[in-house]
């Protein structure tokens, strides 16, 4: 009798899971993937949007060691890949007319990254950053430069004209899949120096070096 119950409960067990049970945990699966997906892509698209922001950061400092170095002008300048997506390098007496050259330090932009020089980039709170005390942000799309003393300047034909208590700011966006924007900001201030500022989903701006 004994062997006879063990028989029937392996029989039972070897039926497996009904289709409803499949149901069910398809549907549990369905509901977690549905809330963790998107954390992951924001967190991705952050992670992307903050390693821009530092290697933009890094380009504008090259610039201004270079300008230091050379005892001359140097600026930053956009260009286009030869595979169609968007850079920006460091060149001499950088201009509109400036072309890219082997050697010159080029920072790739991803797809889904925006850059925006200036104001008015449509960024949260965008007016609460400063450059410093009695410094503004130079008007306009001008990208930053640096004069022989490592100090911003608006570059003009041959010239680069430091304006005392004028700095620069870029905005840089990062829209991912499900459709937020996140939102980051490289500050050069009136003495020349560079911040990273990311904003949190507040709409509040937080410096981070």
């Amino acid at each position: 009798m004994r062997k006879s119950g063990q028989g029937k409960r392996a029989r039972c067990n070897a039926q497996g899971f009904t289709l409803l049970e499949m149901m069910i945990v398809l549907a549990v699966m369905m509901i977690l993937a549905g809330i963790t997906v998107p954390r992951f892509l924001n967190i991705v698209g952050d992670i992307n949007l903050r390693y821009v922001a530092t290697n933009y950061s890094g380009l504008l400092q090259s610039a201004r060691i270079q300008s230091v170095r050379k005892n001359d002008f140097y600026g930053i300048v956009p260009t286009t890949l030869a595979t169609g997506g968007p850079a920006y390098f460091v060149h001499l007496h950088a201009s509109s007319a400036s072309s890219y050259t082997v050697g010159d330090p080029l920072l790739p932009i991803g797809s889904q990254i925006t850059v925006h020089e200036g104001t008015g980039s449509g960024a949260p709170n965008e007016s609460t950053l400063s450059c410093g005390t009695g410094c503004t942000f130079a008007s306009g799309t001008s990208y930053p430069a640096f004069n022989a003393r490592g100090l911003p300047c608006v570059i003009s034909s041959n010239t680069c004209s430091q304006n005392p208590g004028q700095g620069f700011v870029t905005f840089i966006s990062n829209s991912t899949l499900t459709s937020n924007v996140a939102w980051a900001a490289v500050i050069v201030t009136g003495g020349g120096r560079i911040q990273i500022w990311s904003c949190d989903q507040s709409g509040n701006w937080v410096q981070r070096n």
